[in-house]
């Protein structure tokens, strides 16, 4: 649906929509150009009886401009996008902020696996939680993920968030984001990774403190009851952005 790739979750995603709303501009603006100044001398210079035909080399000066001209607008134009580009993509993928939390990725044919260090905040030790389908972050906190394959190609994506990562298996590529609004997101495969790729999908729990500490809760002791559930909570928000 629509609203999923609409609504903004991360710090990046207004950026990254800013690159593709400035392309679809300035390329909507010179295609209606192209196109009224096209049709404009299909019409003008049509052919006419007593109207003879005219031999244009097209190294005319006069003529030149025509091209001259709105290549090098063109050329600005391309120069902004690119820097548009360029600074995004490093404010995305070259810049690491200081991490609050950290997470590991693994793709494999045909599921997310998440895991989670725990409350000590080291991997690979008792109290690591792994879940499968479903990742649960806390809201407004800067997450570090490293993202592994095991076994083919797979690409992890979050539309919400405006992230999209390949991972390659024998690699652990790194890679951040920063949830701002609670909810729950979709997770993606975007690469083709074999039979069951359409059905390789997932969720990012985005969760207020309080949920999550319910969320870690429940993790350490099944059993807990769990008044106000942190999914739950997450579907409501995301009814609630369908509503409006």
């Amino acid at each position: 649906m629509l609203y999923r790739y609409f609504s903004a979750a991360s710090t990046y995603a207004h950026s990254v929509d800013f690159v593709i709303i400035l392309i679809a501009v300035i390329v909507g603006f010179w295609l209606i150009v192209a196109e009224f100044v096209f049709f404009g001398f299909l019409f003008k210079y049509r052919a006419s009886n007593g109207q003879p035909t005219r031999y244009i080399t097209g190294e005319e000066k006069e003529l030149k401009k025509w091209i001259s001209i709105p290549h090098m607008l063109v050329i600005v134009c391309d120069i902004a996008i690119l820097a548009s580009a360029i600074y995004v993509w490093y404010e995305v993928k070259q810049v690491m902020p200081p991490a609050e939390h950290t997470v590991r990725i693994y793709g494999q044919q045909w599921a997310w696996t998440f895991q989670d260090p725990g409350p000590d905040g080291v991997f690979d030790t008792a109290d690591d939680i792994r879940t499968t389908g479903e990742l649960h972050v806390l809201v407004d906190s800067t997450y570090h993920y490293e993202l592994m394959a095991r076994d083919v190609v797979h690409s992890f994506a979050v539309p919400s968030f405006r992230l999209k990562q390949d991972a390659v298996p024998g690699r652990t590529i790194m890679g951040w984001f920063k949830a701002t609004r609670a909810g729950a997101y979709d997770i993606q495969c975007t690469q083709m990774c074999g039979l069951g790729h359409a059905l390789m999908a997932g969720r990012i729990i985005v969760e207020t403190p309080q949920e999550h500490a319910a969320w870690l809760l429940r993790q350490e002791n099944p059993s807990a009851p769990a008044s106000a559930p942190a999914v739950a909570q997450a579907d409501r928000v995301t009814v609630a952005e369908v509503r409006r």
